[in-house]
């Protein structure tokens, strides 16, 4: 209830909403309630005495009653409405916003396909909580008391028929609250692993169709959603013993007031009319406690939604500015002291150990590793993606945790290793790096990135559109785009993870060449081939999450194993083709 509570705070703008409902739906039921009590009079003295003032009294009294009970529940379902969908929103605009304030750490916890289904599926489950429940949850209470009131009113003796019915029938449907409750979560965590397939299904679609895949990926989908079909049935298959239980036993207890009352009326101690509006009351005494059943089903599913949702909006950042930040980076110098990082406390190895390492402002630096040496996690504490674990990373002299987190990123350039670009046009795209960038300023960041050549082959230029996710373009352009929309931020600091792995070699040395011409910007470098790094001012191997050496292209190539059997394995080709081509 904790989590459901803390939910409801955010229904506070739309509190007089719901108020004004709760307060209509009070009305309805005054209104329905007066109908049975106008019936008896009908019963046992208009029709007997044939008394047609009196019927048309009466029963002009009801239609007023019915016709406001009309009216009070048409405005409740407008005000209801109005209640529950702002609530879904200002949910779900409170999970995004707190999403957008992950650190990376945190994305790391959440699966991107349970981060969607807690935006949309589990908010949904909340909206029509409040839709569909407050109806029940105000009137159920309402119509309970005043039932009960009423037909001990009518007769006691009859009473206790229902009151003894209503607690078996409350005890059943608890029972039945019970043993479907665990089951929501399942349900749940299904409905994650569907759309968790599908995501993934949709982005990689291409690479489905060139490998031939769409059998395999289609029984990979019918898996997980039989999972979902079987938890939904598992579901069910107990929440709709709900409507038997209640059938039963009510069914019961107008067999037994039917049999009682027949007997009172008999012995002159209750009219015809009394009977008929105690069996009315009965009823919806009945209804009630069956509505409240429906509430703690809804509830319990609600409580699984709440408490996923709320797990979004407590998810503690590790990161965050400090109490006076520096909010001004004064140069390019980047240092790791002594850095070790792992991605969870308490798992085994250390990505990063014991990395020392300084790079001088305005230089160009190489990073060089095979395959898990943690380059990337490497260059990702620079804007501080990650904090170090152990050990400090400075740049421009200060330690990254006493800058401004959205100055040090402002004034840290990196392009990912995974490009992506976003829906709308190419201008679009580039303005994220520059919002303020005008039409030269965008072409420049262009030509270094020599994305121009294919730009002015676009059909309009740079408001052409890239589709989703850049659809439009190839991995090389997308690169490219990438890099241009990275150098319009004019940073201090530039960081390239391997982003030139889909350009071909000619391209990747016109890039090199522009990237020279940048004197105040430091250049750091990760890359597979020897050829983007030879003429950096400085080489770093990494080696097991460890610097293995440090120099230039010629003291690394005169002393240093790693460095030579990278060389002669990229470059050896190069040379026997060439010696080849000689001897042609």
């Amino acid at each position: 209830m904790k989590d459901l509570r803390y939910i409801l705070h955010y229904m506070k703008p739309c509190r007089r909403d719901l108020l004004v409902a709760m307060l209509l739906i009070f009305a309805e039921c005054v209104c329905e309630m007066l109908i049975p009590m106008l019936m008896t009079g009908i019963i046992d003295r208009g029709v007997p005495d044939r008394d047609f003032p009196y019927l048309f009294l009466q029963g002009g009294k009801m239609v007023l009653c019915a016709g406001a009970a009309l009216v009070t529940g048409l405005l409740y379902a407008r005000f209801a409405a109005r209640a529950s969908n702002g609530f879904g929103a200002e949910l779900r605009l409170a999970e995004y916003s707190r999403m957008q304030g992950y650190d990376f750490a945190n994305l790391d916890r959440f699966s991107s396909s349970s981060l969607v289904t807690r935006m949309t599926t589990d908010v949904t489950v909340m909206q029509n909580a409040v839709n569909s429940g407050l109806r029940p949850l105000v009137r159920s209470p309402i119509m309970l008391f005043m039932g009960i009131g009423m037909a001990l009113f009518l007769n006691r003796e009859l009473a206790l028929v229902f009151i003894i019915a209503a607690p078996v029938l409350g005890i059943l449907l608890a029972l039945i609250v019970h043993r479907v409750s665990p089951l929501y979560n399942r349900q749940q965590g299904a409905v994650d692993h569907v759309n968790g397939i599908v995501q993934e299904d949709l982005t990689a679609i291409r690479a489905i169709k060139a490998f031939v895949r769409e059998d395999y990926e289609e029984g990979q989908f019918g898996r997980v959603n039989d999972e979902l079909a079987d938890a939904s049935l598992d579901t069910f298959r107990f929440a709709v013993l709900n409507l038997p239980a209640f059938q039963v036993i009510m069914y019961t207890a107008v067999i037994c007031i039917m049999w009682y009352g027949g007997g009172f009326i008999l012995t002159g101690s209750m009219s015809v009319g009394e009977l008929t509006a105690f069996l009315s009351y009965v009823l919806q005494v009945m209804n009630s406690v069956m509505m409240i059943s429906n509430i703690f089903l809804m509830l319990t599913r609600s409580l699984t939604s709440a408490r996923r949702i709320r797990e979004v909006l407590e998810e503690k950042t590790e990161l965050a500015d400090p109490a006076d930040p520096i909010r001004e980076i004064p140069n390019g110098e980047v240092e790791f002291r002594n850095v070790s990082f792992r991605y969870a406390e308490g798992t085994g190895k250390a990505a990063l150990s014991h990395v020392d390492l300084k790079i001088p402002g305005g230089s160009t630096v190489g990073i060089l590793g095979g395959t898990g040496a943690s380059k990337s996690t490497l260059v990702q504490l620079i804007p501080r993606l990650y904090d170090a674990s152990e050990g400090s990373v400075l740049v421009g002299g200060h330690d990254v945790r006493e800058y401004e987190i959205s100055a040090l990123r402002d004034a840290v350039g990196i392009v990912l290793q995974k490009n992506v670009l976003f829906s709308g046009t190419i201008r679009d795209n580039l303005l994220w790096g520059n919002k303020e960038a005008d039409e030269e300023t965008i072409l420049e960041a262009c030509r270094a990135a020599c994305a121009d050549e294919f730009i002015q082959r676009m059909p309009e230029g740079l408001d052409t559109d890239l589709g989703q996710g850049g659809v439009n373009v190839s991995g090389g352009q997308k690169q490219r785009l990438c890099i241009a929309r990275t150098l319009l931020k004019k940073p201090k600091v530039l960081i390239f993870d391997d982003s030139t792995s889909a350009v071909d070699t000619a391209t990747e040395g016109r890039i090199r060449q522009a990237l020279s011409q940048l004197r105040d910007v430091t250049k750091i470098i990760i890359a597979q081939r020897i050829t983007s790094v030879m003429e950096a001012d400085l080489i770093v191997i990494l080696e097991d999450g460890r610097v293995h050496a440090v120099g230039t292209h010629e003291e690394l190539l005169a002393g240093d194993p790693i460095y030579q059997e990278l060389y002669a394995s990229q470059m050896g080709g190069e040379q026997e083709g060439g010696d080849h081509g000689t001897d042609l």
